[in-house]
Protein backbone atom coordinates (compact mmCIF):
# COMPACT_ATOMS: atom_id res chain seq x y z
CA UNK A 1 0.00 0.00 0.00
CA UNK A 2 1.21 3.37 -1.04
CA UNK A 3 2.54 5.74 1.63
CA UNK A 4 0.33 8.69 2.48
CA UNK A 5 3.55 11.11 1.37
CA UNK A 6 3.44 9.68 -2.25
CA UNK A 7 -0.36 10.15 -2.46
CA UNK A 8 0.20 13.73 -1.07
CA UNK A 9 3.16 14.64 -3.96
CA UNK A 10 1.19 13.00 -6.49
CA UNK A 11 -2.18 14.86 -6.28
CA UNK A 12 -0.12 17.97 -5.75
CA UNK A 13 1.49 17.92 -9.45
CA UNK A 14 -1.72 16.55 -10.75
CA UNK A 15 -2.97 20.08 -9.24
CA UNK A 16 0.39 22.14 -10.21
CA UNK A 17 -1.01 24.24 -13.75
CA UNK A 18 2.50 24.30 -15.41
CA UNK A 19 3.03 20.27 -15.20
CA UNK A 20 0.21 20.46 -17.81
CA UNK A 21 1.31 20.67 -21.38
CA UNK A 22 -0.42 23.21 -22.77
CA UNK A 23 2.26 25.13 -20.48
CA UNK A 24 5.23 22.81 -20.50
CA UNK A 25 6.96 25.49 -22.42
CA UNK A 26 7.15 28.37 -20.02
CA UNK A 27 9.31 26.05 -17.94
CA UNK A 28 11.56 25.72 -21.06
CA UNK A 29 14.75 28.06 -21.20
CA UNK A 30 15.22 30.44 -24.18
CA UNK A 31 17.27 29.50 -26.62
CA UNK A 32 19.96 31.99 -27.05
CA UNK A 33 19.67 33.87 -24.17
CA UNK A 34 22.05 35.63 -21.98
CA UNK A 35 21.72 32.95 -19.56
CA UNK A 36 23.28 30.35 -21.53
CA UNK A 37 21.15 27.70 -20.61
CA UNK A 38 20.43 24.81 -22.75
CA UNK A 39 17.26 25.10 -24.11
CA UNK A 40 14.83 22.41 -24.51
CA UNK A 41 13.06 20.94 -27.35
CA UNK A 42 12.35 22.55 -30.28
CA UNK A 43 8.52 22.27 -29.94
CA UNK A 44 6.20 20.57 -27.31
CA UNK A 45 3.33 18.52 -27.47
CA UNK A 46 0.22 21.74 -27.47
CA UNK A 47 2.82 24.54 -26.71
CA UNK A 48 2.62 27.84 -29.04
CA UNK A 49 4.53 28.07 -31.50
CA UNK A 50 7.36 30.63 -31.92
CA UNK A 51 6.36 33.52 -34.55
CA UNK A 52 8.47 33.37 -37.82
CA UNK A 53 9.95 36.95 -39.13
CA UNK A 54 8.50 39.49 -40.15
CA UNK A 55 8.32 40.24 -44.07
CA UNK A 56 8.61 43.41 -45.18
CA UNK A 57 4.95 43.73 -47.21
CA UNK A 58 4.74 46.34 -49.27
CA UNK A 59 0.68 47.58 -49.10
CA UNK A 60 -1.16 47.64 -52.31
CA UNK A 61 -4.28 49.31 -52.65
CA UNK A 62 -7.64 46.64 -53.28
CA UNK A 63 -8.52 45.57 -56.28
CA UNK A 64 -11.99 46.13 -57.33
CA UNK A 65 -13.59 44.64 -60.21
CA UNK A 66 -15.10 47.64 -62.79
CA UNK A 67 -18.40 47.31 -64.56
CA UNK A 68 -17.41 44.07 -66.84
CA UNK A 69 -16.11 42.17 -63.90
CA UNK A 70 -12.54 42.05 -64.79
CA UNK A 71 -10.21 43.41 -62.10
CA UNK A 72 -8.52 46.45 -62.56
CA UNK A 73 -4.45 45.52 -62.88
CA UNK A 74 -2.06 47.44 -61.25
CA UNK A 75 1.39 47.49 -61.04
CA UNK A 76 2.45 46.93 -57.00
CA UNK A 77 3.24 50.34 -55.29
CA UNK A 78 2.32 52.65 -58.41
CA UNK A 79 -0.76 55.01 -57.72
CA UNK A 80 -2.84 55.99 -60.13
CA UNK A 81 -1.85 58.79 -61.69
CA UNK A 82 -5.29 61.18 -60.63
CA UNK A 83 -3.68 60.45 -56.80
CA UNK A 84 -0.41 61.53 -57.20
CA UNK A 85 0.60 64.89 -55.91
CA UNK A 86 3.14 67.48 -57.94
CA UNK A 87 5.39 68.05 -55.69
CA UNK A 88 7.40 70.84 -57.62
CA UNK A 89 4.64 72.95 -59.78
CA UNK A 90 5.26 75.99 -61.49
CA UNK A 91 5.17 79.76 -60.03
CA UNK A 92 2.21 80.03 -62.95
CA UNK A 93 0.07 76.52 -62.04
CA UNK A 94 -0.03 77.77 -58.50
CA UNK A 95 -0.79 81.11 -59.47
CA UNK A 96 -3.69 79.83 -62.21
CA UNK A 97 -5.20 77.57 -59.53
CA UNK A 98 -5.45 80.32 -56.61
CA UNK A 99 -7.32 82.47 -58.95
CA UNK A 100 -9.82 80.35 -60.14
CA UNK A 101 -10.08 79.44 -56.43
CA UNK A 102 -10.50 82.71 -55.57
CA UNK A 103 -12.89 83.67 -58.59
CA UNK A 104 -15.01 80.49 -57.70
CA UNK A 105 -15.38 81.11 -54.27
CA UNK A 106 -16.30 85.13 -54.56
CA UNK A 107 -18.87 83.97 -57.11
CA UNK A 108 -20.64 82.07 -55.02
CA UNK A 109 -20.56 84.50 -52.12
CA UNK A 110 -21.89 87.41 -54.83
CA UNK A 111 -24.62 84.81 -56.25
CA UNK A 112 -27.33 86.53 -53.68
CA UNK A 113 -30.13 86.01 -55.69
CA UNK A 114 -29.53 82.88 -57.35
CA UNK A 115 -32.61 81.33 -55.73
CA UNK A 116 -35.45 82.69 -53.57
CA UNK A 117 -34.00 81.16 -50.11
CA UNK A 118 -30.69 83.36 -51.19
CA UNK A 119 -29.87 86.46 -48.97
CA UNK A 120 -31.70 88.92 -51.34
CA UNK A 121 -34.23 86.22 -53.16
CA UNK A 122 -36.75 88.84 -52.79
CA UNK A 123 -34.94 91.44 -55.43
CA UNK A 124 -34.02 88.47 -57.80
CA UNK A 125 -37.26 89.66 -59.80
CA UNK A 126 -35.34 93.34 -59.90
CA UNK A 127 -32.00 91.95 -60.67
CA UNK A 128 -33.58 89.60 -63.80
CA UNK A 129 -35.52 92.67 -64.95
CA UNK A 130 -32.29 94.36 -65.53
CA UNK A 131 -30.42 91.36 -66.60
CA UNK A 132 -33.30 91.09 -69.53
CA UNK A 133 -32.29 94.73 -70.54
CA UNK A 134 -29.08 93.04 -71.73
CA UNK A 135 -30.62 89.93 -73.24
CA UNK A 136 -29.51 89.15 -77.51
CA UNK A 137 -33.02 88.87 -78.09
CA UNK A 138 -34.11 91.69 -77.20
CA UNK A 139 -31.77 93.89 -78.32
CA UNK A 140 -32.34 92.38 -81.96
CA UNK A 141 -35.83 92.56 -82.05
CA UNK A 142 -35.62 96.20 -80.88
CA UNK A 143 -32.85 97.00 -83.52
CA UNK A 144 -35.05 95.19 -86.07
CA UNK A 145 -38.05 97.56 -85.24
CA UNK A 146 -36.32 100.87 -84.90
CA UNK A 147 -34.91 100.26 -88.50
CA UNK A 148 -38.46 99.48 -89.93
CA UNK A 149 -39.74 102.98 -88.53
CA UNK A 150 -36.49 105.05 -89.17
CA UNK A 151 -36.60 107.23 -92.21
CA UNK A 152 -32.58 108.56 -92.54
CA UNK A 153 -30.77 107.08 -94.67
CA UNK A 154 -27.59 107.82 -91.32
CA UNK A 155 -30.07 106.16 -88.70
CA UNK A 156 -30.24 103.08 -91.06
CA UNK A 157 -27.05 103.09 -91.91
CA UNK A 158 -26.05 102.90 -87.94
CA UNK A 159 -28.94 100.51 -87.34
CA UNK A 160 -27.84 98.16 -90.05
CA UNK A 161 -24.09 98.15 -88.39
CA UNK A 162 -25.42 97.28 -85.05
CA UNK A 163 -27.75 94.87 -86.50
CA UNK A 164 -24.96 92.95 -87.52
CA UNK A 165 -22.98 93.54 -84.30
CA UNK A 166 -25.45 91.90 -82.87
CA UNK A 167 -25.70 88.89 -84.47
CA UNK A 168 -21.83 88.93 -84.21
CA UNK A 169 -21.70 88.93 -80.82
CA UNK A 170 -24.52 86.26 -80.45
CA UNK A 171 -22.83 83.91 -82.48
CA UNK A 172 -18.98 84.27 -81.51
CA UNK A 173 -19.98 83.84 -77.33
CA UNK A 174 -22.18 80.82 -78.46
CA UNK A 175 -19.38 79.23 -80.11
CA UNK A 176 -16.76 79.88 -77.62
CA UNK A 177 -19.27 78.68 -74.45
CA UNK A 178 -19.54 75.35 -76.36
CA UNK A 179 -15.76 75.17 -76.64
CA UNK A 180 -14.95 75.77 -72.88
CA UNK A 181 -18.64 74.30 -71.60
CA UNK A 182 -18.13 76.32 -68.23
CA UNK A 183 -20.80 75.83 -65.77
CA UNK A 184 -21.61 78.60 -63.88
CA UNK A 185 -21.11 78.51 -60.02
CA UNK A 186 -24.46 77.49 -59.19
CA UNK A 187 -24.73 75.34 -62.28
CA UNK A 188 -28.73 76.26 -62.63
CA UNK A 189 -30.79 75.04 -65.74
CA UNK A 190 -30.48 77.73 -68.43
CA UNK A 191 -34.06 79.48 -69.14
CA UNK A 192 -36.06 79.47 -72.13
CA UNK A 193 -34.66 82.79 -72.92
CA UNK A 194 -31.49 81.93 -72.82
CA UNK A 195 -31.86 79.01 -74.69
CA UNK A 196 -33.41 80.59 -77.84
CA UNK A 197 -29.89 83.25 -77.45
CA UNK A 198 -27.93 79.85 -77.28
CA UNK A 199 -26.42 81.65 -74.14
CA UNK A 200 -26.26 77.96 -72.53
CA UNK A 201 -22.64 78.12 -70.55
CA UNK A 202 -21.00 80.05 -68.71
CA UNK A 203 -17.93 81.49 -70.21
CA UNK A 204 -18.23 83.87 -71.16
CA UNK A 205 -20.97 85.44 -70.24
CA UNK A 206 -22.91 86.68 -73.50
CA UNK A 207 -25.26 89.81 -71.58
CA UNK A 208 -21.67 91.73 -70.43
CA UNK A 209 -20.05 90.95 -74.03
CA UNK A 210 -23.36 91.98 -75.37
CA UNK A 211 -23.69 95.13 -72.69
CA UNK A 212 -20.20 96.50 -73.15
CA UNK A 213 -20.10 96.23 -77.37
CA UNK A 214 -23.50 98.18 -77.37
CA UNK A 215 -22.62 101.09 -74.93
CA UNK A 216 -19.28 101.39 -76.89
CA UNK A 217 -21.42 101.37 -80.10
CA UNK A 218 -23.80 104.28 -78.79
CA UNK A 219 -21.34 106.16 -77.62
CA UNK A 220 -19.44 106.48 -80.16
CA UNK A 221 -22.51 107.06 -82.75
CA UNK A 222 -25.14 108.82 -80.70
CA UNK A 223 -24.59 112.42 -79.57
CA UNK A 224 -25.11 112.19 -75.70
CA UNK A 225 -25.27 114.60 -72.82
CA UNK A 226 -22.86 113.98 -70.30
CA UNK A 227 -25.44 112.44 -67.77
CA UNK A 228 -26.83 109.83 -70.36
CA UNK A 229 -23.03 108.52 -71.56
CA UNK A 230 -22.24 108.08 -67.65
CA UNK A 231 -25.51 106.31 -67.17
CA UNK A 232 -25.13 104.08 -70.45
CA UNK A 233 -21.50 103.20 -69.12
CA UNK A 234 -23.01 102.13 -65.74
CA UNK A 235 -25.90 99.98 -67.37
CA UNK A 236 -23.31 98.43 -69.17
CA UNK A 237 -21.74 97.41 -65.40
CA UNK A 238 -24.97 96.91 -63.89
CA UNK A 239 -26.29 94.09 -66.58
CA UNK A 240 -22.87 92.10 -66.39
CA UNK A 241 -23.04 92.25 -62.37
CA UNK A 242 -26.47 91.00 -62.66
CA UNK A 243 -25.72 87.69 -64.41
CA UNK A 244 -23.18 87.39 -61.22
CA UNK A 245 -25.85 88.12 -58.60
CA UNK A 246 -28.12 86.00 -60.27
CA UNK A 247 -25.54 83.04 -60.15
CA UNK A 248 -25.40 82.41 -63.89
CA UNK A 249 -21.67 83.46 -64.53
CA UNK A 250 -18.11 83.63 -62.64
CA UNK A 251 -16.27 86.99 -62.10
CA UNK A 252 -13.83 86.22 -64.95
CA UNK A 253 -16.83 85.57 -67.02
CA UNK A 254 -17.79 88.41 -66.77
CA UNK A 255 -15.03 90.42 -67.15
CA UNK A 256 -14.14 88.16 -70.42
CA UNK A 257 -17.68 89.18 -71.48
CA UNK A 258 -16.99 92.90 -71.73
CA UNK A 259 -13.47 92.66 -73.11
CA UNK A 260 -14.98 90.26 -75.66
CA UNK A 261 -17.99 93.02 -76.28
CA UNK A 262 -15.27 95.76 -77.10
CA UNK A 263 -13.39 93.58 -79.30
CA UNK A 264 -16.22 93.02 -81.34
CA UNK A 265 -17.00 96.76 -81.72
CA UNK A 266 -13.32 97.00 -82.97
CA UNK A 267 -13.74 94.43 -85.35
CA UNK A 268 -17.16 95.88 -86.51
CA UNK A 269 -15.75 99.82 -86.94
CA UNK A 270 -12.65 97.56 -89.30
CA UNK A 271 -15.33 96.41 -91.60
CA UNK A 272 -17.95 99.12 -91.28
CA UNK A 273 -20.43 99.18 -94.05
CA UNK A 274 -21.33 102.42 -95.70
CA UNK A 275 -24.85 103.58 -96.58
CA UNK A 276 -25.07 102.35 -100.20
CA UNK A 277 -24.32 98.72 -99.12
CA UNK A 278 -26.59 99.09 -96.31
CA UNK A 279 -29.74 100.09 -98.31
CA UNK A 280 -29.07 96.97 -100.93
CA UNK A 281 -29.46 94.78 -97.87
CA UNK A 282 -32.20 96.71 -96.57
CA UNK A 283 -34.08 95.91 -100.35
CA UNK A 284 -33.03 92.57 -100.32
CA UNK A 285 -34.43 91.88 -96.87
CA UNK A 286 -37.72 93.69 -98.13
CA UNK A 287 -37.78 91.66 -101.37
CA UNK A 288 -37.75 95.03 -103.30
CA UNK A 289 -34.16 95.23 -104.78
CA UNK A 290 -33.30 95.29 -107.99
CA UNK A 291 -29.89 94.66 -109.79
CA UNK A 292 -30.95 96.95 -112.87
CA UNK A 293 -31.84 99.97 -110.98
Amino acid sequence: MPSSYNVRSRARERNNVLTRPEFVSLNQPLRGGSSGGVGGPSESRGGARRPGPIKNQTSVPNEEPDDNGNKDKREPGKMPEEDCMLLNPSFKGIAMNSLFAIDICMSKRMGVCANTSSAWGGCRSMVALLALTGHGITWIIGTIVCLVRSNTLAGQEVLVNLLLALILDMLTVAGLQRLVKRKGPWEETPGLMDSIAMDLYSFPAAHASRAAMVSKFLLSHLVLAVPLRILLVLWAFLVGMSRVLLGKHHLTDMLCGFALGLLHFSLMETVWLTSNTCQNLISISTLSWSPFF
